[in-house]
């Protein structure tokens, strides 16, 4: 190998581990979180690094009743304000996947799914800080006092 082949070959190595670092970090801003019939989420915390400016989660619900009888939903918000929220969303109704239109205290929030459907989002991490205390619930009726869990910015 002549020396302009292994700079090149160098070079091509150095880029190649760039690709890999920046995939590495767009995976730290994508959260996966899954719910079931027994109104249970399958993890209590969620967390993205600072750095993070864009989140993007997916929720599957891997249960098999339908969304009118166990639906769930994934809304984030201040930890003082969750229990509003839900009060509020279940005024709002399915259609709405209660949550109140115009509810600026839900920082983001999926519509409703039911058993073996998925979907994802993406929502701003502006605003948010290391500091403040965050958490995820199902606002479906009944849902949120059980299904529910914490979500952090780590700094």
């Amino acid at each position: 190998m002549n020396k302009l082949t292994k700079r090149l070959a160098g070079i091509a190595l150095l880029g190649a581990g760039a690709v890999i670092s920046s995939t590495a970090s767009a995976n730290e801003c994508s959260l996966t979180i899954t719910a079931n019939d027994a109104m249970q989420f399958d993890t209590k915390e969620l967390s993205v690094p600072a750095s993070c400016k864009t989140v993007e989660l997916t929720l599957t619900h891997s249960g098999t009743l339908p969304v009118i009888a166990m639906g769930h939903n994934w809304v984030l918000s201040k930890s003082a304000d969750m229990q509003g929220i839900a009060t509020d969303g279940m005024a709002a109704g399915a259609d709405a996947a209660y949550v109140k239109a115009g509810d600026e205290r839900v920082i983001a929030h999926t519509p409703l799914v039911g058993g073996g459907e998925s979907v994802s989002i993406s929502f701003s991490t502006e605003g948010m800080t290391p500091e403040e205390s965050y958490n995820f619930f199902c606002s479906f009726p009944g849902h949120w006092a059980v299904m529910q869990g914490s979500f952090s910015i780590k700094g």
